[in-house]
């Protein structure tokens, strides 16, 4: 069978198929090899079938059948007792064969699928554990007991928070909230789902920008003059690179404590910024011998890739084609 062949899951008419041409078909062999080798990527199997070249291979593939069915706890006796080599010498062991590798292929990969869910599912609960305990910290109560219910935890941080704002005075000293709106179950699932896409995108984006932050640190080891402080330079360098993680650090939490100052865009080069912004060194005019900032790439002298001329007669001969058909024209 061909590759293009097994890239989806086969059918049952491919099966049939198959199983009619018998255990000396090559199609049959390939079809079992393939299957055998996607259980494997998700199974951990001492036991293995070879691929085949021809009809040849046919005692091989038995031989390493009977031993994968044996790790398999295969049910059919018919496939695991008698001789090895007259197992599958009718259609319907054949056939037989072929589904069952099936069906331990599909029951794998369902559970697969369902230990990977259980494993993000494990991730969310995680965090919101450690939001849980971060809110405990900063409210100055103690560490939930894992003996209670989720609504009792809820209800001291209330009563904690009630008894904080209280303390302010009559009159609040914050902002009233952006999402003032009640959210539904669904709402908040949707809002978790746009917000994963969201940190997705900007994670690619953010890895782009911390890539040409390294590539333009690394441009500054190229002088002859920085060479005798590169040891220094990356000394500064490393723990400013790693406190900058290229994963998103919003999480729902920000949006329910973001206030109404959060929706105003101010322009950075507004009065009411720039007075907050502004400092000495902008004040400063320079005149006269101004320092050259360089950045002119036919300048630069850097370990940049060569690449030598192509010999004379070889391919790549366009260009040269090209310019005597333009002397030609010329004449």
């Amino acid at each position: 069978m061909e590759a293009e062949d097994v890239q989806g899951f086969p059918s049952i008419k491919t099966f049939t198929e198959v199983a009619e041409a018998g255990v000396s078909s090559p199609r049959f062999m390939t079809l079992c090899s393939w299957l055998v080798s996607e259980l494997r990527t998700l199974c951990r199997l001492e036991e293995d079938v070879s691929p085949v070249q021809g009809p040849e291979d046919a005692e091989t593939f038995q031989i390493e059948i009977s031993g994968l069915l044996g790790e398999l706890h295969c049910p059919y006796p018919s496939l695991t007792t008698g001789d090895v080599m007259a197992r599958l010498s009718t259609r319907d062991h054949c056939l037989q064969l072929l589904y069952f590798l099936s069906s331990e292929l599909l029951a794998a990969r369902l559970q697969a699928r369902k230990t990977l869910q259980s494993a993000k599912q494990g991730d969310r609960n995680n965090q919101a554990l450690r939001e849980l305990h971060q809110i405990c910290q900063t409210l100055g109560m103690p560490e939930p007991d894992p003996a209670s219910s989720v609504a009792q935890v809820m209800e001291d941080i209330g009563s904690q928070v009630s008894e904080a704002l209280a303390a302010q005075g009559p009159e609040p000293h914050w902002m009233a909230p952006l999402l003032k709106a009640p959210l539904t179950s669904e709402q908040w699932k949707a809002l978790d789902e746009i917000n994963q896409v969201l940190g997705t995108e900007y994670q690619c984006r953010r890895h782009m920008m911390l890539t040409r932050f390294d590539v333009t640190v690394a441009s500054f080891h190229w002088s002859e003059r920085a060479k005798n402080q590169s040891t220094a330079m990356s000394e500064a360098f490393q723990p400013l690179r790693k406190s900058l993680p290229e994963d998103s650090q919003l999480r729902l939490s920000h949006l329910l404590a973001a206030r109404e100052d959060f929706s105003r865009i101010v322009k950075t080069s507004s009065g009411a910024l720039r007075s907050k912004t502004s400092c000495a060194v902008n004040k400063v005019l320079m005149t006269g011998s101004v320092p050259d900032r360089g950045g002119r790439p036919n300048e630069i002298e850097a370990p940049m890739p060569t690449w030598e001329k192509r010999r004379e007669g070889g391919g790549g001969g366009g260009g040269q084609r090209w310019a005597k058909r333009g002397k030609k024209k010329k004449k």
